[in-house]
C-alpha cells in the first residue's frame, strides 16, 4: 500500500468517492478558494497549541498529552497531524481535535470518522487501546464532546480505507455520491458522468 490517505482525503471520499478519482488518479486539483472557516480553524489550532490547555486534564482525567503530533500508520496507509494525543488515567489513549464550529447537539459523521482515523493511528503507533476521542468546539465556549469508538466503527473505517486505496492503486472509477444535491456546486461537475 502507498502511504497516502489523510483525514482530509477521507472526508472528500465521504462527500463523494469520485473526488478521490479526480484528485488522486487524474491529478485534477479542486481549485477552490480557501474558505474563511478553514483558515480561521487553522488559526485557532495554532493558538490552542500555544496555550496552556490543562483544562482537559481536569475534565477528561488526562495523565499525559502530546500536542500537534504527526502520526503515520503504514499498515493501513494513513497519516495525519493530531491536535492532541491524550493518555488517560484508565490506561487508554484518545485523540483530541479542535473544531472551529458550534456544537449543535450532535457529532457529525465527518468529525467521528476523522477522530476514528486518529484513534487508529494512535492505536497502531503506541500499541495502546483507543476506545474514544474528543472534539473541542471552539465556537461553543470550548465545549468538549466525547465520541465512543466501537469495533464496528473501526471495521467500517478500514472498509473506507480499502475502497480509497482501490480507487487510487487500481485507477477504479467509483460510483458517485447517492446525494445528488452535492453535484450542484461540485468543482468536478463539468467533467463527471453522473
Amino acid at each position: 500500500m502507498i502511504l497516502n490517505i489523510t483525514p482530509s482525503i477521507m472526508l472528500e471520499y465521504l462527500y463523494c468517492p469520485r473526488f478521490i478519482y479526480y484528485m488522486k488518479v487524474l491529478d485534477i486539483p479542486q481549485n477552490e478558494a480557501k474558505r474563511f472557516k478553514v483558515e480561521e480553524g487553522r488559526r485557532i489550532h495554532k493558538i490552542k497549541s500555544l496555550q496552556n490547555t490543562d483544562y482537559t486534564r481536569k475534565k477528561i482525567l488526562v495523565k499525559k498529552k502530546l500536542i500537534e503530533q504527526e502520526v503515520y500508520d503504514e499498515i493501513n496507509s494513513i497519516y495525519g497531524k493530531i491536535d492532541e494525543i491524550l493518555f488517560l488515567k484508565d490506561g487508554t489513549a484518545a485523540p483530541l481535535d479542535y473544531k472551529f464550529a458550534v456544537f449543535k447537539n450532535k457529532v457529525f459523521k465527518t468529525y467521528k470518522i476523522q477522530s476514528l482515523m486518529y484513534g487508529l493511528m494512535i492505536k497502531t503507533n503506541y500499541n495502546i487501546e483507543v476506545s474514544r476521542g474528543y472534539i473541542v468546539y471552539t465556537r461553543s465556549k470550548n465545549h468538549i464532546e466525547e465520541i465512543v469508538f466501537k469495533k464496528s466503527d473501526y471495521a467500517k473505517l478500514l472498509k473506507y480505507i480499502n475502497e480509497i486505496n482501490m480507487i487510487i492503486t487500481m485507477n477504479k472509477y467509483p460510483k458517485a455520491t447517492s446525494c445528488k444535491s452535492r453535484c450542484n456546486d461540485c468543482c468536478y461537475r463539468n467533467i463527471c458522468s453522473k
